[in-house]
């Protein structure tokens, strides 16, 4: 489905549908064992797709693990804007609550567990951290646009200060996830909160 909000062409919906039932296998096999022993033949035999309607889809194995990765960043996405229609007028409650689910799925994602074992291979470590511009950049676009459409109604500027700034603090997290004692989503509603409070009093007629 595409994440625009706008009804997708058949072509979009059947690539939608391609990449899902691919990185939903990639998810499986992580279960099952470490990414360096996984081959592109097993994703394609599990997504029930063709080898190379794998490699036309993402290119290479390096292709196929930054779009595994990206997801993980759409998740962030989509669980705050799930939070934001949910806690309308409640600007820290929206940003507590789609930190704290996030956290939650990631915690329990088969990549980032390996990760936070120790497990994952520096390629895959490169994609959340040295290399991530690319998903940061696409996850902070997506966001800014909920910031935008929203009853919290940002300028762009606004839109793009706020999406960009959660988006790293969060995803941060997932190399190094933050310890029991700290309650990472209440802290960072404190943190971002009073700015869209700000924002939502700027506009507030007088």
């Amino acid at each position: 489905m595409a994440r625009s909000g706008s009804r997708p062409s058949y072509q979009e919906a059947a690539r939608e549908l391609l990449r899902t039932s691919v990185l939903d296998a990639v998810r499986d096999l992580l279960t099952e064992r470490d990414w360096s022993k996984i081959t592109l033949g097993d994703v394609a035999t599990r997504a029930g797709v063709s080898r190379q309607t794998l490699y036309n889809e993402f290119g290479s194995r390096t292709g196929l693990s930054q779009a595994y990765a990206l997801r993980l960043a759409d998740d962030l996405v989509d669980h705050v804007a799930a939070a934001i229609a949910a806690n309308v007028g409640d600007a820290r409650a929206a940003i507590r609550d789609g930190i704290a689910n996030f956290l939650i799925d990631a915690a329990g994602d088969p990549l980032v567990r390996s990760l936070v074992a120790g497990e994952v291979k520096l390629d895959l470590l490169r994609l959340i951290t040295l290399d991530a511009g690319p998903l940061l950049e696409h996850a902070g676009e997506r966001l800014a646009a909920a910031f935008q459409h929203s009853w919290v109604a940002a300028s762009a500027a606004e839109s793009e200060v706020l999406a960009h700034a959660m988006v790293r603090l969060a995803m941060s997290y997932i190399p190094t996830p933050p310890t029991p004692d700290r309650d990472t989503p209440a802290e960072l509603s404190l943190l971002l909160g009073p700015y869209v409070e700000a924002i939502l009093a700027a506009r507030a007629p007088s």
